[in-house]
């Protein structure tokens, strides 16, 4: 008998794949008529989930992130973070540091990192082929982005497990232990900072040999010491924890539904299109952006956004809006129409969503040409998981092929 296999598949029921809300709903409307929600700093937010609503915040700069990286500011973290980060920064000091580096995150920047992708993910998948009991995530996964960024960037690999234990707590960021937080935070930043001025070695001819020696002429004023450490940190954390976030949740739902792992392998050149649509439904944390803060008054689907209003742009539910992405919960490569908000949008659309697509790609890749019968070896209900605002992720894969 033979059975037909559909060419599409979708996330509905994955075991832990969507987050619980970090927030809290309520009932009552905001003064303009729009959605509420309670966050975890006790401040009330409107709450938009339909996309062109939180395409037209991500775009628009009057909604200003700035402001609220305050103390007591509203905020999904128990803590402030950096004023130098990006994801903190407003016009017009944004562009300033965005611009500076635009081309070595671009498409065409990061494509010299492929070959390099591909050696490591080979070596680990030759080792994964070799162990009694394989574990995708502990063998392949783990690693990979911090060496792939340690790489581009000029961190040693030796350096991994003294950098890596502290940004994963940051990611993290748990309310439960803001002292520890505070704590791994600052030996993060301080050895960020000794990267920078030299005060720790570095591999030669990454991209902080370059932004030192670059940031007195590529940039107006010159950035100063904490504006590097703020692009690098922003790099540390994005292109390996969240990476490894992405990537490890995309191989699970691809696991998770085998119709579309063998595209994958029947099909290599669908790649791009399956990641695309696998980005778009799976949310990076159990968060999908940072709250803006509304300096004029702004007319939404819902209502009105009034001066002073916080928002909350929830791209992950804008990523599922179904008068935008028909059947949104499909993983449809052929699916055409509007980009994803997964990465943002306008200013502070992700630095390192070039890297990230690159990386994943050429990870999908190798894996589905060397493991075309790749397949979970564990029930997945039963797969361990990390869970905190930015971070989320399984972190057990057993297989077999």
């Amino acid at each position: 008998m033979t059975t037909l296999v559909p060419e599409v598949a979708g996330v509905e029921g994955i075991p832990n794949l969507d987050p619980v809300p970090a927030f809290t709903p309520l009932a009552e409307r905001s003064r303009g008529g729009v959605s509420q929600i309670v966050l975890p700093s006790g401040h009330t937010a409107l709450h938009l989930t339909r996309y062109a609503d939180v395409h037209r915040v991500l775009t628009d700069p009057s909604f200003g992130r700035t402001a609220t990286n305050t103390e007591d500011g509203p905020s999904f973290l128990p803590t402030i973070m950096p004023k130098e980060l990006l994801l903190n920064l407003d016009a017009p000091h944004h562009a300033r540091m965005k611009t500076f580096v635009n081309a070595d995150y671009s498409a065409s920047g990061v494509e010299k990192l492929r070959p390099v992708v591909r050696e490591l993910v080979l070596d680990k998948v030759e080792r994964l082929r070799a162990e009694e009991r394989p574990d995708l995530y502990a063998t392949v996964l783990d690693r990979l982005p911090a060496e792939v960024n340690g790489r581009f960037l000029g961190i040693p690999d030796a350096d991994i497990p003294f950098y890596r234990p502290l940004a994963h707590t940051v990611q993290i960021a748990s309310h439960d232990d803001v002292p520890g937080l505070v704590e791994d935070f600052t030996a993060l930043y301080g050895y960020l900072t000794d990267l920078v001025t030299g005060a720790r070695p570095r591999a030669e001819g990454g991209l902080i040999d370059r932004f030192v020696a670059a940031r007195g002429t590529a940039a107006e004023p010159p950035l100063s010491d904490a504006e590097l450490v703020g692009i690098l940190l922003g790099s540390v954390l994005g292109a390996d924890q969240n990476v490894l976030s992405v990537a490890s949740k995309i191989v699970y739902t691809l696991l998770c539904r085998p119709v579309l792992w063998q595209r994958l392998a029947d099909r290599p050149e669908d790649t791009g299109l399956i990641l695309d649509e696998l980005i778009r439904l799976i949310p990076l944390g159990n968060i999908s952006a940072f709250p803006r803060l509304a300096t004029r008054r702004v007319e939404v689907s819902e209502g009105v956004i009034e001066e002073g209003d916080v928002v909350y742009p929830d791209a992950f539910q804008a990523n599922r809006d179904p008068e935008v992405f028909p059947d949104p919960l499909v993983v449809d490569p052929d699916r055409q129409g509007k980009r994803h908000l997964q990465f943002g949008y306008g200013m502070h659309h992700c630095m390192g969503a070039a890297l990230a697509r690159m990386e994943i790609t050429e990870l999908l890749t190798v894996l589905a040409a060397e493991l075309p019968g790749l397949a979970l070896a564990a029930d997945a209900e039963t797969l361990p998981w990390d869970s905190g605002v930015i971070l989320r992720r399984p972190t057990s894969l057993p297989v077999r092929w």
